[in-house]
């Protein structure tokens, strides 16, 4: 009953926000900065991923369309990095790195993983639902948010689009 209250508790939090990130579309809003541990206890920042484009997907183990496009997103990672496509995958389990750890290994996710504050959900109000994917171009713009299930194809074709930009 308590991991089940945890998990609602989670949803409820991730519904409450949702505005700002659709507000910025558009805006040249600069996305905010964040400070995250992976999953090996090593701080991830957003002035790491600097004059590429970063795709924050915000997704949880519990949750089956973020769990169904985790193949996509490592094929896209796969065939794009060298190009400047940078995924942070922003697990909102409530769980530490070492229970987290063997199901990114299972899954053979080849992005960095990091666990998500409060801070960075407040910040980038993901959405009223999981998994969202928000788009920051190269300039560390907010250009794009989508929530639900994302496939390869849709992924390629946004990270083209900011990529290609001026």
């Amino acid at each position: 009953m308590k991991k089940i209250l945890t998990v609602l508790i989670g949803i409820s939090f991730l519904m409450a926000a949702g505005a700002a990130v659709v507000r910025a579309q558009g805006e040249n809003v600069p996305a905010p900065d964040f400070v995250l541990k992976d999953l090996q206890g090593k701080d991830v920042e957003l002035a790491d991923y600097e004059g590429k484009v970063l795709v924050l997907n915000f997704w949880a183990t519990w949750c089956p369309p973020c769990r169904a496009e985790i193949p996509d997103f490592v094929e896209a990672y796969a065939a794009n990095r060298d190009k400047g496509l940078e995924i942070l995958g922003v697990s909102v389990d409530r769980m530490t790195a070492d229970r987290l750890l063997p199901f990114v290994i299972k899954a053979k996710i080849n992005y960095p993983v990091v666990l998500a504050d409060a801070k960075i959900v407040q910040d980038y109000e993901p959405g009223d639902y999981i998994p969202a994917t928000i788009i920051i171009d190269k300039k560390g713009i907010l250009r794009h948010r989508h929530v639900g299930q994302i496939d390869k194809n849709t992924l390629i074709r946004l990270f083209n689009q900011y990529n290609n930009e001026k």
